[in-house]
C-alpha cells in the first residue's frame, strides 16, 4: 500500500483518501458514498441522525451497524420515526444492534418531527439542506489533508448548526452537521490526488433539485 500526502494507493492504483482504511466496507463508503450530491429527504435525515449517533464515536462504529439503524428506525423515514413513542425507546434501548444511548434516541425521533416541520415549510428537507452551501471563499483552494484537518467546522456549518437548534433539532453541533455536509455533497472534501475527486466534482456541478 503506497502512501502519499493523505492518499493511499491500492495494488490495483486507485488512490483513496487515507481516512478510509482497507476495510472493503469503509472503500465502498468511500467511493461511492461520500461526497456525492443527494437530495433524498430519508437519506438526509438518516445521515443527520446518525452523526448524531456518532458524537463521541467514531464512523466506523456506525457503519458496521447502518443496517441495524434502518431496522430500528423505519428506514428513517421521517414520518414513521416522527410516529414512535416513549414504548418505542424502551425497545430501542434493548436493540443490542445499534448505540443504546437513550438521549440520541430520542433526538431522532424529536428530529423526526422537526423534519416535517421543515418540509412543510421548505417543501423537503432537501430543499432546506441545499440552501447552506457554502461560498466559494470559504473552501481551500487545494484539499489537502492538512487543509481537511483544519475542517473540523466552518462557518457555514455553525450557521446550519445553529439554525437546527433554533428549530428544536438537538443532537447537531457545528461538527456533526460538518461531517453531514462532507457525507453528503455540499462540500467535496476528497483530497487532490483521491481518484474519486473529480467524480464527486463532476456529479456536483450536475447536481439539481
Amino acid at each position: 500500500m503506497a502512501r502519499r500526502d493523505g492518499i493511499q494507493v491500492d495494488a490495483a492504483g486507485t488512490a483513496r483518501c487515507w481516512w478510509c482504511g482497507e476495510h472493503e466496507l469503509y472503500r465502498h463508503y468511500h467511493d461511492r458514498e461520500w461526497g456525492r450530491p443527494v437530495r433524498d429527504d430519508h437519506r438526509l435525515f438518516e445521515k443527520l441522525c446518525l452523526e448524531g449517533f456518532q458524537s463521541g464515536l467514531s464512523w466506523w462504529t456506525i457503519l458496521r451497524k447502518r443496517e441495524n439503524f434502518r431496522r430500528a428506525f423505519r428506514d428513517f423515514d421521517i414520518d414513521a420515526v416522527a410516529r414512535l413513542n416513549r414504548r418505542s425507546v424502551d425497545r430501542l434501548l434493548g436493540d443490542a444492534g445499534i448505540v443504546r444511548h437513550r438521549g440520541k434516541i430520542e433526538s431522532v425521533l424529536n428530529n423526526a418531527r422537526r423534519a416535517r416541520e421543515l418540509v412543510r415549510e421548505h417543501g423537503s428537507l432537501a430543499a432546506y439542506v441545499w440552501g447552506f452551501v457554502p461560498p466559494a471563499g470559504e473552501r481551500p483552494r487545494r484539499m489537502t489533508k492538512g487543509a481537511l484537518m483544519k475542517l473540523a467546522k466552518t462557518p457555514t456549518s455553525t450557521r446550519l448548526s445553529k439554525d437546527l437548534k433554533a428549530r428544536g433539532w438537538s443532537y447537531v453541533g457545528p461538527t456533526t452537521v460538518y461531517a453531514f455536509m462532507q457525507a453528503m455533497g455540499l462540500v467535496n472534501d476528497h483530497l487532490e490526488g483521491c481518484s474519486a475527486r473529480a467524480e464527486v466534482e463532476a456529479e456536483r456541478a450536475a447536481f439539481s433539485l
